[in-house]
């Protein structure tokens, strides 16, 4: 057996408070405030979690229903960059219209208690044109992103028509505008960032926070803008040859490191980074944890759900009081009318990305798909929910044994979060690309300097390679003290007189709880054993499932039970207000909580799509055009929808018009990096096929999509001679939202596509892939998937 080591030490001086210039607006009913290591709101330890979903990248008819996802999978605030180049593309013709409408985005934020959180500019990167700076500003001055005059000037103008789409939704006004971002990854100009927060102020911009990224080394002016931070899985940005980044192995470590050198070093020098200036006065706030990653031209990277949620799950661990994701939601660069709006090497940047999709392989993704990322870092949102302001005034502790270095594959990665006598214990076990062994015998101990220390759990326990998980230490819940559980908390909810503390359970751990004996009067279990040690109520041998749940009469007089999920049944985990109160819901597929219509509604494909529901509603539950069964299922009732089955569509039709010829000899740009092939050579070479839409489809085309399997270097979708999709091929499938086409000339034209090969020398990093056979340009298959919105209600 090794025992693990963790030596808390003893307290350190309190937190700095009130040496920010970071003030609410007067008289909000939950002021927000910023001290040295977390932020308050309403006088309560504040933990957000935000999300980033660009507007001006997704059809407005959808945003309500896309932000009811974004909150449904626990994000807070919403943040968007306001890109310059797609309101302004063209001198003096400002359009809030539309996809663009930026103001009545931000008000069905607040319409749904979601923050939002703008990032201002001018400059946005956010692989957009010019980092999103019009042409025409360009051509106007020779020293954009500084205080020159003549890029000052239009900047000023910007700024108001952005403050007067905004005006009424300040905080002052009851707004949901909590935070503004100035700028973006400028590390060098700490005086032309004071500059551009000036001018946006003046421009009548306000909110309680003011926030710049701080990767790189930032230089920022004073106190005046709250450094905000990253962390990527994988990058698209760096060499074809390169290999997986360091940079990005650095996040599946537990480190108080919080620059990453990384993020955006195409664009400046890199280097080791500096002392950390920033940490005894500013809170470990994020803003870029990687919720995926874009592909480049060169460089096509894919990320795995596991390895979003882990690195996660380490960020909380290593001290993070802020969640923030980019991007939380995919989405489609809109079209230009001048040019095509992606970054590209034609503007210079030193990455061609496709001319359309920004999918970002995102939680949610470019046509509003749940991919399992979404679930896995729902599970940790949950948590935060729940919790959050317990762990945010929590101090990050390392073990006594720590990994050596990046390359360190072999030593347990592990970390506590801290008051002193509880906590919360990390261990990460999984890294992408270098699997982490297995670590059998393992137990934990905790020194704390105020409380007795915790040997945990009774019985040494295998940590799993890929494992990666939250336990409780010493967790009070309502009247119980939790001594510890090899379990991680998700979430609590009422029901029948009793707290339920909802946990889920670690593949290949069993689950063991340790109930303070002080605080227990009677434990009653479903299965295993119920056993008294030293002070403790041991309880283990517990079967995960619907129907683990521990019941427990506390000393007093207070009903709590400890439900154990299984790990699949516990990324089924939603609790949202619905039918008139708090409730846990069980669903593998979409579920959002429409409060205001007092409704649920489930997005799936399955012909006869299910739930569960805890507590149970008090009525009869009504599916919109359907008939809904309910029974019994653990301590849920489950709910199956029973409908007429879905249209007979399974497999498209495609037909092979021609098939590809020699892939173009490759072509290098900006720093001797592979360029997209130009659209003649494409056009030349590319394989054609033809794609038939049944007419029935096309009725109603919202939550039909077109998924296709196939292989070669790059794929485009026309309807007639507009391009519609694209994608480059890294290995994933290729998503086609139908009600993004234009249905008139689909059903007289089809739908057509090209796929181009790849050279066999092409400087191309593609991962996991051999052979040969993939540079070819196929479609391998294609099928309709077709998920349906239900509505559901009490009777």
């Amino acid at each position: 057996m090794v025992t693990h080591l963790l030596r808390v030490p003893p307290p350190a001086a309190p937190p700095l408070t009130g040496h920010l210039p970071f003030t609410d607006a007067p008289g909000v009913p939950d002021p927000i405030e910023v001290g040295s290591r977390w932020l308050t709101r309403g006088g309560r330890p504040w933990f957000p979690v935000s999300g980033e979903f660009h507007y001006s990248r997704y059809p407005n008819g959808a945003w309500e229903e896309e932000l009811l996802k974004m909150k449904a999978g626990g994000v807070t605030a919403v943040s968007s960059y306001v890109i310059w180049i797609h309101h302004e593309e063209i001198e003096g013709r400002v359009r809030f219209d539309g996809d663009r409408d930026l103001r009545r985005f931000a008000g069905l934020c607040a319409r749904h208690g979601l923050d939002f959180i703008p990032r201002i500019g001018p400059w946005s990167h956010a692989e957009v044109r010019n980092g999103g700076l019009p042409d025409w500003l360009l051509a106007r001055t020779a020293a954009p992103r500084t205080d020159d005059p003549a890029y000052l000037s239009p900047v000023r103008t910007w700024f108001t028509e952005i403050a007067g789409q905004l005006r009424g939704l300040e905080r002052a006004s009851g707004g949901p505008v909590v935070a503004i971002q100035i700028e973006n990854e400028l590390y060098d100009r700490p005086g032309h960032l004071r500059t551009l927060k000036r001018m946006a102020q003046e421009a009548g911009l306000s909110a309680p926070l003011w926030t710049s990224t701080a990767w790189g080394g930032v230089r920022l002016p004073g106190e005046e803008l709250l450094p905000l931070y990253g962390g990527y899985p994988e990058a698209f940005w760096t060499e074809a040859d390169g290999g997986w980044p360091d940079t990005c192995r650095t996040h599946f470590f537990f480190t108080h490191q919080r620059d990453d050198e990384a993020i955006g070093a195409d664009l400046r020098p890199t280097g080791a980074p500096d002392a950390d200036t920033l940490a005894d006065r500013f809170p470990w706030a994020t803003c870029e944890l990687g919720g995926g990653m874009a592909v480049a031209y060169h460089r096509r990277p894919r990320v795995e759900a596991a390895d979003i949620g882990a690195v996660g799950l380490t960020k909380i661990g290593c001290g993070s009081v802020w969640q923030g994701y980019y991007m939380f939601h995919g989405g489609t660069n809109p079209p230009g009318e001048l040019t095509s709006l992606q970054e590209s090497h034609a503007t210079g940047h030193p990455n061609d990305l496709p001319v359309l999709t920004y999918d970002f392989q995102a939680p949610l993704g470019e046509y509003g798909q749940l991919r399992p990322s979404y679930h896995e870092l729902r599970l940790q949102h949950l948590l935060l929910a729940d919790l959050g302001h317990r762990i945010a005034p929590m101090r990050s502790v390392l073990p006594e044994q720590t990994p050596t270095g990046r390359h360190d594959r072999d030593t347990l990665r592990w970390a506590v979060r801290t008051d002193g006598t509880s906590g919360f214990l990390f261990v990460i076990n999984h890294q992408p690309h270098e699997p982490l062994p297995d670590h059998p015998g393992t137990a934990f101990t905790i020194d704390f300097p105020l409380a007795p220390s915790l040997t945990l759990p009774s019985t040494a326990v295998t940590v799993p390679s890929g494992a990666y998980f939250c336990w409780p230490l010493r967790l009070d819940v309502a009247g119980l003290r939790l001594e510890w559980a090899t379990a991680q908390p998700v979430c609590t909810v009422e029901a029948d007189g009793r707290t339920v503390l909802v946990l889920a359970a670690t593949d290949g751990i069993a689950p063991e709880l340790a109930l303070d004996a002080d605080t227990v009067v009677s434990v009653a279990v479903p299965s295993g054993e119920i056993t008294p040690v030293a002070g403790r109520v041991l309880v283990s041998g517990v079967r995960p499932g619907t129907d683990a749940l521990v019941e427990v009469e506390a000393a007093d007089g207070s009903r709590v039970g400890l439900l154990v999920l299984d790990p699949a049944t516990a990324r089924t985990v939603y609790r949202g207000p619905a039918w008139g109160a708090g409730r846990l819901v069980l669903c593998a597929d979409g579920v959002v909580f429409d409060e205001g219509r007092d409704e649920v509604r489930l997005h799936s494909p399955a012909a006869e799509p299910s739930f569960a529901v805890l507590p149970a509603p008090d009525a009869a539950l009504v599916a919109e055009g359907a008939h809904l069964r309910q029974a019994a299922d653990g301590v849920f009732t489950r709910c199956t929808i029973e409908a007429e089955p879905l249209l007979p569509v399974t497999t498209a039709t495609v037909t092979s018009v021609r098939p590809g010829g020699r892939a173009p000899e490759p072509v290098t740009g900006v720093r001797g990096r592979a360029s997209v092939p130009a659209v003649e050579d494409v056009d030349a070479a590319a394989a054609e096929y033809r794609v038939d839409v049944p007419e029935d489809l096309l009725r109603d085309p919202a939550g039909v999509l077109l998924r296709l399997r196939w292989t070669g270097d790059l794929a485009r979708a026309y309807v007639g001679d507009v391009l519609v999709a694209d994608q480059f091929y890294s290995g994933r499938v290729w998503d086609i939202g139908l009600d993004r086409l234009p249905a008139g000339t689909l059903l007289t034209e089809g739908l057509r596509l090209e796929v181009l090969p790849l050279a066999r020398d092409a400087p191309v990093h593609v991962p996991g892939q051999s052979g040969d056979a993939w540079r070819e340009a196929r479609v391998l298959d294609a099928a309709w998937v077709v998920t349906r919105r239900w509505s559901v209600r009490a009777g």
